[in-house]
Order: C-alpha cells, then structure tokens, then sequence
C-alpha cells in the first residue's frame, strides 16, 4: 500500500470515529481507540499543508481520554490550596488576593475541613474601585457558594455541574468529609489544551539551573528565549512553532515522552525528562552535546 493511501485510509477512519464518538455510539471505548490508533498511524505518515497540527493532534488525544478522569486526578492538592480564615479582616483578604494572584479564593473556618465558600477578587475590586465606597465590607457578605465533590467524580460530570451551577470553583472532599483538594474550571480546560499561562502569572523563578559536567535542569515552562540565552542559542525553535522547553521537547518526540526518556535534538543536545505525567512534562535535563574528539576517545 503506499504512503498516499495509507494516510488516506487513516484519515479516513479518523473522521468516521470522531464522527460517531460525537453523535453518540454503544460502542464509544472501541471507537476511542480507533481514533486514537488513526492519529498516531497520521503522525507516522506525515500530514499535508492544512491538516491538524501536532498541537491540535495532541489536544484530541486528551480530549479522548478526558472522561476516563476523576476529579482527584485533577485537583489541587489540599498542601498547595491558598485559602482565607473568615476571622480575617478585609484589609488581610485585599493583601492575600494581591500576594496569590489567584481570581477566586476558598474561605474557611477555623480549618480547611470547614470551607464556608469563595470570595471572587471581582466583588472585592468592586468595593476598592468605588470613591464613594464606605466600610469595608464583610467576609460574609462577599462570599459565593462552591459546590462539594467526592474525590471519584468523573470530570465530564463535574464540568457538567460547574455549568449548570455556573460555578468556577469545587472543593473535592474525602470519604470523611474532609478537604483534600480544590478544582477550577481552568483545571479542566488545561486537562485538554495544556497549560494556561495568563497575564497575572508570575514567570517561573529559578527555571535553568546549571549542573556538574555541562548538565542543566530545567523547567518545562522555561522558556526559549531564556534557554537560548543560558544554554545553548541552538536550542531555540527557528520555525516559532513552540516558546517554551517542554513544548520543544514535545514537537521533537511528537507525543508527550514518559520520564526518563531522552529526546535527541538535531545539535546534540539530549533533553530527558525527569518529572511529568501522561499529558504534561514538568522539568526536564540538559544533556550538552558530545564532542567528536569524546566520541574518538
């Protein structure tokens, strides 16, 4: 069979599982696996001038395994949520707002067991905006309600339900009532199209740091002009298709590689993976190149 057709029969296969998984079908595992084997038959083959790019292909490919998700699998852990004490004052929620950069932030009392709602930073610029505002408000008054999920929910569910609810933020909660973590609908967005980096962001500190024997570690978020400058100005992606480390690493393997593999990059340099997971790679090493006179020796 050649090339031509194989890619036609691939694409062909695609379009008709996309098809079905979209209208509905009993058998929808058997039809997101053929999805899936039609995409990574098209990675092999190439695609032509205005097909789907890796990025898009990729973002299908989690799009496939979305529902298979649980909530859990998403959240923020219960060690990482920045929270307020509803025993605060105005004045410390305005100075946390500032300090997190956070848009919505869970409020407590007395633990993080006993979370009583969000305050959006909307309603307290609105406060803070107005010349003719008087007393600072409440803590009571600012908050909205959050919706309490179990750790097993499917995510397409709690998607369901931050929509129909029109609420951002849900707390996850154990089999004892207690909270173990926070998900925003962000947190689902980025399960499908990858990080979102937005204005407020802080960049990532400490990003390149050098090793013994010409060896860097790096975030995956660093980006390229930064690696450019630190490491190595090869490294930066001519074409711009990618501005950061990990999406290089991903457009050279063409798929998101486990940890511990090692990606070759056309200078030489070696790019391994030493945190991620099965959609994002987290932080990455720096293999410099191998000289010739090494090589000989």
């Amino acid at each position: 069979m050649s090339e031509e057709s194989r890619s036609s029969d691939a694409g062909g296969r695609f379009w008709q599982g996309l098809r079905a998984l979209l209208l509905g079908n009993d058998h929808e595992i058997t039809l997101r696996d053929q999805i899936e084997e039609a995409i990574e038959e098209h990675d092999e083959n190439g695609g032509g001038q205005g097909d789907l790019s890796l990025v898009e292909r990729q973002m299908l490919k989690n799009l496939l395994h979305f529902g298979e998700r649980r909530v859990i699998d998403v959240a923020v852990p219960r060690s990482d949520i920045i929270a307020f004490d509803d025993a605060g004052s105005f004045a410390d929620l305005v100075a946390l707002f500032r300090e997190a950069g956070h848009s919505r932030i869970p409020v407590f009392t007395g633990s993080l067991d006993e979370v009583q709602g969000m305050i959006h930073v909307r309603d307290v610029y609105a406060h803070l905006a107005d010349p003719a505002h008087g007393p600072d408000p409440t803590v009571e008054s600012l908050m909205r309600p959050v919706i309490f999920v179990p750790e097993s929910m499917g995510v397409l569910d709690l998607l369901a339900r931050m929509r129909a609810e029109r609420t951002h933020l849900a707390i996850v909660v154990d089999e004892y009532g207690g909270t173990d973590g926070i998900v925003t609908i962000e947190d689902l967005v980025e399960e499908i199209v990858g990080d979102i980096e937005d204005e407020h962001d802080e960049a990532v500190a400490g990003t390149i740091q050098p090793m013994d024997g010409g060896l860097f570690e790096a975030d995956a978020r660093a980006s390229l002009e930064d690696v450019a400058e630190q490491v190595d100005a090869r490294l930066v992606d001519e074409e711009g298709e990618v501005d950061t480390l990990g999406g290089l690493t991903f457009l050279l393997a063409g798929r998101v590689p486990v940890v511990g593999e090692i990606v070759e990059h056309p200078t030489g340099w070696q790019l391994e993976v030493i945190k991620g997971d099965s959609r994002h790679i987290e932080r990455l090493r720096l293999h410099p190149p191998v000289a010739a006179s090494e090589v000989e020796a």
